[in-house]
């Protein structure tokens, strides 16, 4: 994803820039991590709606993703752990949100760093128990999609999704132009996180605030694991849905921002 999207995404929601940003002695700062076969560019829709009302906004960009040209090799689930403390630093009361594959990301964080995270926010994200992996919990998925598209290249140790799967899995309910754009940029994912089990304990990633935001339409993260995900966990102690596919940063991200912005306060 690169930054015609956000000219295509604030096109269609019709966002302007008339708002300004607001003092508010509430503001927080909020840290965006992306998911797989994506990068920071993917909530360039969402950013702009979230800092109008005064908050630090930052979107993490992994190693390998995007303009990033880390070797695959050199990559593993500490990397991207690694990423996201940096970016968050010495801050505290950091609200974590972690679209799909970064749901295992902000877990292992919080495992980490549990001080200085207020709430972790699970966006159609992988919600995972001790022990756990991505790619132990995408097994149990029967209704998800990328089965029949994914694509492994271990030569490389990289997988991908093939051009005309990724409308029907990232993008069913995204405007036309946008989903051919992601279809014909999408780039391949290292293989080595998605397979790495979590270590957390109930002491430090137990004791974080959780949220979770389901979404309805998915194609990725079925809808059906979302829901076992969380009952399995047994801390969430909110649970949002969105009606859309698995990119509401995309196609709806004016309604995920208020959802955020109530995640703020």
């Amino acid at each position: 994803m690169k930054t015609a999207i956000l000219a295509m995404a604030l096109s269609v929601i019709g966002f302007t820039t008339q708002a300004q940003k607001t003092n508010n002695k509430n503001s927080a700062t909020i840290v965006l991590v992306h998911g797989a076969w994506s990068d920071a560019t993917a909530w360039q829709a969402v950013e702009p709606l979230l800092k109008a009302q005064g908050h630090e906004v930052i979107a993490v960009n992994l190693p390998g993703h995007g303009s990033d040209a880390t070797s695959f090799a050199g990559i593993n689930l500490q990397s991207y752990v690694d990423a996201v403390k940096n970016a968050i630093g010495d801050r505290k009361n950091v609200v974590l949100v972690g679209h799909s594959m970064a749901g295992i990301v902000i877990s292992q964080v919080a495992e980490e760093i549990p001080g200085q995270i207020k709430e972790l926010v699970y966006l159609a994200a992988y919600l995972p128990q001790n022990g756990e992996s991505l790619l132990s919990l995408a097994k149990q998925d029967a209704d998800s999609h990328i089965g029949k598209y994914l694509q492994i290249d271990q030569a490389t140790g990289s997988a991908n999704v093939s051009k005309e799967g990724v409308i029907d899995v990232f993008a069913a309910d995204a405007p036309a132009q946008i989903g051919n754009y992601l279809a014909g940029n999408i780039k391949p994912e290292p293989l080595a996180p998605l397979a790495t089990p979590v270590t957390l304990t109930d002491g430090k990633f137990g004791r974080v605030k959780k949220v979770y935001i389901h979404t309805t339409d998915d194609h990725a993260v079925s809808f059906t694991l979302q829901k076992i995900m969380v009952k399995n966990n047994g801390h969430i102690s909110k649970e949002y849905s969105l009606p859309s596919s698995h990119t509401p940063f995309i196609s709806i991200p004016d309604k995920l921002a208020t959802i955020l912005l109530m995640e703020l306060k």
